[in-house]
């Protein structure tokens, strides 16, 4: 396993730098090179994981991505840290708001967003063990993920994590804390609200989309990104498809 990253995180990777020096390499402020070194190496064998802030290991080295990586269905895992706007006090250029949308229109390429840090653990132990691309969005904020002792983590199998009757929200990602405060208000008034944690947006988990609109008298959808091209849009496609 190699760890490359964008010049950022040494007060998060000192521990891993420390304990396997051969195993990372800092490309500097050089996403597209970053990309470049991890498609060489995964051809060579290796699994790679590249890390930095949300947009510029996604949308600052796409052609990279697109073109090194997911042609060539290589071992490389795209890991970026502050999706939405976990960054907002740093502006725009740090906000990830449309990498859901772009990640999810490439080949071979696992999209998942985990909502809390079980998720977070179990998505991270999946891209070690599985072959080919990935991408992992991770927040700065999460929700209480709740999981039972027996409960295996699937890609692609979304989680119900509330029982409800007369609303649905899925959702994806850190976001989850947000949804958790609208239920005790919903039950408040007395509206069963049932949690969907969407935490695999590619693939996606179109089974329990379709149970959740057939079984509610509302389906909410909630993410921190732009409406288009998203869990919402992700949602509307599943919707289209099955005339619902």
């Amino acid at each position: 396993i190699i760890l490359i990253t964008g010049d950022l995180g040494f007060g998060v990777l000192n521990e891993f730098i420390k304990k396997y020096p051969n195993n990372f390499i800092n490309a500097g402020v050089a996403e597209q090179n970053m990309t470049g070194i991890a498609a060489g190496l995964a051809l060579e064998g290796k699994k790679v994981f590249t890390y930095s802030i949300a947009n510029f290991p996604t949308m600052r080295c796409f052609e990279q991505i697109r073109n090194d990586v997911c042609y060539h269905n290589l071992d490389v895992n795209i890991i970026s840290i502050g999706g939405g706007f976990s960054y907002g006090s740093l502006g725009m250029s740090h906000h990830a708001t449309e990498d859901i949308a772009v990640m999810r229109t490439l080949p071979n390429l696992d999209v998942l967003s985990p909502s809390g840090l079980w998720e977070v653990e179990q998505a991270t132990k999946f891209l070690t063990r599985s072959n080919g691309p990935g991408f992992l969005r991770l927040d700065k904020s999460f929700g209480q993920d709740f999981n039972n002792d027996n409960e295996k983590f699937k890609i692609g199998k979304g989680r119900i994590l509330s029982e409800g009757e007369d609303c649905s929200i899925i959702l994806t990602g850190g976001i989850l804390e947000e949804a958790e405060l609208a239920k005790n208000i919903l039950e408040e008034n007395n509206i069963s609200t049932q949690i969907i944690s969407m935490h695999t947006i590619k693939p996606l988990d179109k089974n329990l989309i379709v149970s959740a609109i057939k079984s509610s008298k509302l389906v909410v959808t909630l993410e921190e990104h732009t409406v288009y091209g998203g869990l919402g849009s992700a949602v509307c496609e599943v919707i289209v498809d099955n005339q619902l």
